[in-house]
């Protein structure tokens, strides 16, 4: 597993710290959009606004979406870290409210993941399956799950060859609402051959974080399927 030597460049947007050796500091990471040109922006992009620029009302760009704005419409100052900003960076009302839930995950739920969480993994074929118990965690680059077991060690899985990561198993909490005891993770092996992994949680008194894990994981993958499409997210993370 690589580590990733990463760059400060500055685009028109700002400072970002970038990767030396491909477009992606992690499996997370959205591209910096194009700007919509000056010439072809003479009202403000917010639907409810629309007010013309001028020499007083000055137009301002998000840097998460690249539409122009007016200042009352866009004058948030939010960290992008999907992005790779140093530092914060304006975005539009619409932008800001999704970067504020995205920021929530990394704050939170990256913690989690690269904490970790103990769970049996099935080993082997049907006919002999049998069931280890492994860490598994996200690797400090943010771009393998890794597995350390007592007396063996699983190959990493890059995140971006995960096809599919499913809920197979779950239980209903104290609040009454569905939690995952176990998933599935679908993924290309070494040879490009798809494998499914199956993780339970232990149980014993590291169910919790395990739950947690998921759940983490779960709002991890839904990012990191947005980042491979290319297309900004358009919904907050709950």
């Amino acid at each position: 597993m690589a580590t990733t030597d990463k760059k400060l460049v500055r685009s028109r947007s700002g400072l970002r710290m970038v990767s030396m050796t491909d477009n992606k500091t992690n499996s997370f990471t959205l591209p910096e959009p194009e700007w919509v040109p000056d010439n072809d922006c003479g009202y403000c992009m917010q639907r409810s606004c629309q007010s013309k620029f001028d020499f007083i009302r000055r137009r301002h760009h998000c840097r998460r979406c690249g539409n122009c704005f007016c200042n009352s419409c866009c004058d948030n100052k939010l960290p992008l870290p999907r992005m790779s900003f140093v530092d914060p960076v304006r975005q539009c009302n619409k932008c800001a409210e999704i970067t504020k839930k995205e920021n929530e995950f990394f704050d939170k739920h990256v913690k989690l993941l690269l904490s970790g969480g103990e769970f049996m993994i099935a080993e082997g074929d049907d006919d002999n399956e049998i069931s280890t118990s492994y860490t598994c965690k996200l690797a400090s680059d943010q771009r393998y799950l890794v597995f350390e077991g007592e007396h063996s060690k699983m190959d990493s899985i890059g995140l971006d060859e995960i096809d599919t990561v499913k809920v197979i198993a779950s239980e209903t909490n104290q609040q009454g609402f569905k939690v995952g005891t176990g998933v599935a993770i679908r993924h290309k092996d070494s040879f490009g051959d798809y494998q499914i992994l199956k993780m339970e949680i232990k149980k014993d008194e590291s169910s919790k974080s395990g739950k947690m894990w998921i759940a983490a994981m779960l709002k991890a993958f839904r990012l990191i399927m947005e980042a491979r499409t290319g297309k900004p997210c358009n919904t907050p993370v709950a």
